[in-house]
């Protein structure tokens, strides 16, 4: 394993992808970081900064709590997805779904910036949810995240449905669990792949992090792509550090 990168190491894991069959892309929030989106926790993440915007992260303070839900509303009303573009990180996984090798892009983040690049939704598979939608707490029902953005422009500080339930983006939140089936189909894949791509992401969160040794004992190659050391580097075949934006396109070809 190596954790240097230089040409030599590219073209090694280069040689990799053009030899798969069947590769599986874990992403998280560092993909995102060259389109102006940070990332929670690296050296200058959300929760590094601030560590009290995590609380509004957590389902039960969201519940529980109408100041935090407040809090939750002008974060996201001024959150920077909305004026975000894609990077060259996501272009490149746009052109490995093109060559036919892309079984599942499974990825932590809420953005949809992959699917803004072009990659299909019956690829993507969207772990923690997706932020451009609104959901009721009661009943269930869904609505585009600027219809309710709207409100809050207007004044509201708290919308609620029209059933009275309480609102939030149709995200996963600390104490809540993974849609089921989501999960088993990121898993599916796992175990299918011959080669996992992670890239952006700590894997300090699960179960998407169990993805990485599910899909190494199922005899898989494991290449980490991330600027921090993850608890997996020691598994891996390969761990480049390099920036997500330059090295993913040149790994992919």
């Amino acid at each position: 394993m190596s954790t240097v990168v230089d040409e030599e190491e590219i073209e090694r894991v280069r040689a990799w992808v053009e030899a798969a069959e069947r590769v599986v892309v874990l992403t998280g929030a560092g993909i995102s970081t060259d389109s102006g989106i940070p990332d929670f926790r690296g050296p200058q993440g959300v929760w590094t900064k601030n560590p009290a915007a995590e609380r509004t992260s957590s389902l039960q303070h969201y519940l529980s709590d109408p100041e935090v839900r407040r809090q939750s509303w002008q974060a996201r009303l001024h959150h920077p997805a909305w004026s975000a573009a894609p990077n060259p990180g996501h272009l490149a996984l746009v052109r490995l779904e093109r060559s036919g090798k892309l079984l599942a892009l499974v990825t932590q983040n809420i953005d949809e910036l992959h699917q803004m690049a072009g990659s299909s939704p019956d690829v993507v598979v969207e772990l923690h949810g997706t932020m451009r939608h609104a959901l009721c707490w009661s009943c269930g029902d869904r609505t585009p995240m600027q219809q309710v953005l709207d409100r809050v422009r207007a004044g509201e500080e708290d919308p609620h449905c029209a059933c009275g339930g309480i609102l939030k983006s149709a995200t996963i939140s600390f104490g809540q669990s993974l849609d089921p089936a989501v999960l088993a189909r990121a898993e599916r894949a796992a175990t299918s792949a011959d080669l996992l791509l992670a890239v952006g992401t700590t894997l300090s969160v699960h179960p998407a992090a169990g993805l990485v040794p599910l899909a190494w004992q199922s005899g898989a190659r494991v290449v980490i792509l991330n600027a921090e050391p993850t608890p997996y580097d020691s598994i891996a075949h390969a761990v480049l550090r390099g920036s997500i934006s330059e090295v993913l396109p040149a790994i992919v070809g």
